[in-house]
């Protein structure tokens, strides 16, 4: 939701135009003071032996864009035998978007090699 539009839906044509595309520049509901323009993820499983926590991790690399140019990059590490994140995101938007990337991951990973939630994600 963009804020002063929270009520607002955008329109058929607005979405196709301005928002499927990729970057929404000309939408009038993009706040002009913003950090970021788009967020790009991308995971890996790793094992990691480290002080007592070792196991399987997966790792979310995340990059933030401003103006088609990397602004923000860096690695939120997820401990998928606890299901805990080691540390989240300083920004709870781009944590709850890494948390959805992750889910939707896990789901793929899961349909691909035919694991069971049950018997793990690897």
């Amino acid at each position: 939701m963009a804020p002063g539009h929270e009520t607002e839906s955008p329109s058929q044509q607005e979405l196709r135009e301005l928002c499927n595309i990729g970057y929404a520049a000309e939408c009038g509901r993009l706040p002009r003071e913003r950090e970021w323009d788009s967020i790009r993820f991308g995971a890996k499983a790793a094992r990691i032996q480290e002080s007592g926590q070792g196991g399987d991790w997966i790792m979310i690399r995340y990059v933030c864009e401003r103006e088609h140019r990397p602004a923000e990059h860096g690695v939120l590490e997820f401990q998928a035998a606890g299901a805990t994140w080691k540390q989240k995101h300083r920004d709870a938007r781009l944590q709850r978007m890494a948390e959805c990337f992750l889910e939707t991951w896990l789901k793929k990973k899961q349909r691909m090699t035919g694991v069971s939630e049950e018997s793990g994600h690897d």
